[in-house]
C-alpha cells in the first residue's frame, strides 16, 4: 500500500499531473473516513493531450495490473450495486459508494484509456478510504443490576484505522469518569445510575457511542412511619399511620404490625383505625418491600385515653385562661389606683405649698428688696381676723368659743406705692393691724386674750 501523502504534496507528484505531458489525475483528498454505513464520494478530475480521445475510464483498487489488466471495480460484484460514476467521460473522474462497509477500507485510483497505444494512465498514489463505525458499548452482568453488584462496560469499535484512545462519559459530566475500552465498577452504588458512552480516538476523528444506561436497583431504605393525630387521642377518634421510603423499583407491598404481635394488623402505605379505643394502644411499625429486598420502620406510639380526659384538659385550660384574665384586670386596676393616689398626692403637696407661700406673705418680717421678690408689689400688709364662720344658736347666743389658733387672718390691704414710699423714710414700720370686733352676740363670750395680733416689724 503506497503512504499517504496530503493533498498539498499530491499535486505536485509526477504521474498524477505533469505541465510538461499534460498528462494527469488530480483528487479532493488524499484521505477520506466514511462511518459505516454511510454514503461517500471521492471527487476528481483528470487531464490528457490534446489529440487524444478517451476510450474508457474506471476506478481500480490495485496498482498491481493481473495479466496486465486492472479490475473495474463496476464490474466487481462487491461494488457493482453500490458504486456511481460521475463522471462526463471528459474531465470529471468523480464516483460515489454507498452503504460503506468495513472491507471498503482501500486505496483507490482512476485509471483511463485513450485511442492511442500510449494513451493510457492511473492517478497513483490514489485516495485512502477508512472506514469506521460507532463504538459500541456492552455490559458483562446482563439483566438485573442490583446495589452492591460488579459492572463490567466494554467499549469496541471496528474501524481502520484502529482506535488508538478510549474515553468513558457519564450523562450530563463534562469531564470522563475513566479511560480504556473497558470502565470497571465495583460494589455498585444507586448513584452509579445514569447512562454512560464512550468516546473513540484515531487518525479519522473521534466518534461517540450510543448511550447504555445502567438502572442500579436497591430494596427500600429510610423506611419511617407517622401518626396523622399530633394531640391526645381519645376512645371514638381515628387515626391513619403513614408509611415512606424510597426504592428502586418502588415498593409494591406495605405490611403493618404492632410491636409484640407476629400477624400484620393492616397493610397498604396508610393504614387507618377509626371509632379507636383504649386496646389498640401500644407501638406500631410498617415493613416496606420490593423486588429486591425489604426493610422495617421505627415504631411510632399510639396512646389512646378516655374522652374524660380531654374534657379535664379543656376545663384546666378554660379555668387557667379565666384566672389569667382575672390577673391582668387586677393589676390594670392596681396601676390605676396607685396613678390616682399619686395624682392627689401631687396636688395635695401644690395647694400646701400654695397655702404656706400666701401665710408667709401675711405675717412673715420681710424687707422692702426681699418683699418685691417673693410678693411682687406687696409691701405692707394689714391683716384683719376674721371669725369662724360657726353658726349661732336659736337664741342668739354664739357657739362656745374656740382656741386662739383657729382664727385665721384672710382680710389683706395693699398698699399703694406712694404709702410704701413714705414708709422708707422711716426705718422702723409697723404694719397697720385691724381688729375686726366680732357680733355683740359674740364679743360677751370671747376672752380678750383670744385675739392675736400680728406685727410687722
Amino acid at each position: 500500500m503506497a503512504r499517504r501523502l496530503p493533498l498539498i504534496f499530491l499535486l505536485m507528484i509526477p504521474g498524477v499531473y505533469s505541465a510538461d505531458d499534460c498528462w494527469g489525475v488530480t483528487y479532493s483528498s488524499s484521505h477520506i473516513c466514511a462511518l459505516k454505513g454511510s454514503t461517500v464520494t471521492i471527487n476528481c478530475t483528470y487531464t490528457y493531450p490534446t489529440g487524444y480521445q478517451i476510450k474508457k475510464v474506471f476506478w481500480t483498487k490495485t496498482q498491481t495490473p493481473t495479466d496486465n489488466v486492472f479490475p473495474d471495480l463496476s464490474e466487481d460484484s462487491e461494488y457493482k450495486q453500490r458504486i456511481q460514476y460521475l463522471r462526463d467521460k471528459q474531465h470529471d473522474c468523480s464516483v460515489r459508494l454507498t452503504d460503506v462497509r468495513h472491507t471498503d477500507s482501500h486505496e483507490y485510483y482512476f485509471r483511463f484509456i485513450t485511442d492511442k497505444p500510449d494513451g493510457k494512465w492511473i492517478g497513483a498514489p490514489g485516495v485512502t478510504l477508512d472506514v469506521t463505525d460507532k463504538p459500541v458499548i456492552s455490559i458483562s452482568s446482563s439483566g438485573v443490576i442490583v446495589e452492591g453488584d460488579s459492572v463490567t462496560l466494554t467499549c469496541s469499535s471496528e474501524s481502520n484505522p484502529p482506535v488508538h484512545n478510549y474515553s468513558w462519559f457519564k450523562e450530563n459530566q463534562t469531564s470522563s469518569v475513566g479511560s480504556g475500552n473497558i470502565y470497571y465498577i465495583s460494589n455498585i452504588r444507586s448513584d452509579h445510575s445514569g447512562q454512560y458512552k464512550c468516546k473513540t480516538r484515531h487518525t479519522c476523528g473521534e466518534k461517540y457511542s450510543d448511550s447504555v444506561t445502567l438502572n442500579v436497583l436497591y430494596p427500600p431504605r429510610n423506611v419511617s412511619a407517622s401518626i396523622s393525630s399530633s394531640g391526645v387521642i381519645v376512645e371514638g377518634d381515628s387515626v391513619t399511620l403513614t408509611c415512606s421510603s424510597e426504592s428502586n423499583p418502588p415498593v409494591h407491598n406495605y405490611s403493618w404490625f404492632k410491636e409484640n404481635q407476629t400477624s400484620s394488623v393492616g397493610s397498604g402505605q396508610t393504614f387507618s383505625i377509626s371509632n379507636i379505643n383504649s386496646r389498640l394502644s401500644g407501638w406500631f411499625y410498617c415493613v416496606a418491600q420490593n423486588e429486591v429486598g425489604s426493610q422495617r420502620s421505627d415504631a411510632v406510639s399510639v396512646t389512646v385515653g378516655h374522652s374524660s380526659y380531654r374534657h379535664l384538659l379543656f376545663g384546666i385550660a378554660a379555668a387557667c385562661g379565666g384566672l389569667f384574665t382575672i390577673a391582668i384586670i387586677i393589676v390594670l386596676i392596681l396601676i390605676i389606683m396607685r396613678i390616682r393616689r399619686v395624682a392627689k398626692t401631687k396636688e395635695a403637696a401644690v395647694n400646701q405649698v400654695n397655702r404656706q407661700d400666701d401665710l408667709y406673705c401675711a405675717v412673715n418680717h420681710v424687707d422692702l428688696a426681699s418683699e418685691s421678690a417673693h410678693c411682687d408689689d406687696v409691701q405692707y400688709e394689714s391683716v384683719k381676723p376674721q371669725r369662724l364662720g360657726g353658726e349661732q344658736t336659736t337664741a342668739g347666743e354664739a357657739p362656745e368659743s374656740r382656741d386662739p389658733e383657729e382664727l385665721h387672718y384672710a382680710t389683706v390691704h395693699h398698699h399703694s406705692n406712694a404709702e410704701m414710699r413714705r414708709s422708707e423714710e422711716n426705718e422702723n414700720h409697723y404694719g397697720n393691724i385691724t381688729n375686726d370686733k366680732p357680733d355683740a352676740s359674740v364679743r360677751s363670750n370671747v376672752e380678750d386674750t383670744s385675739v392675736i395680733y400680728s406685727s410687722v416689724k
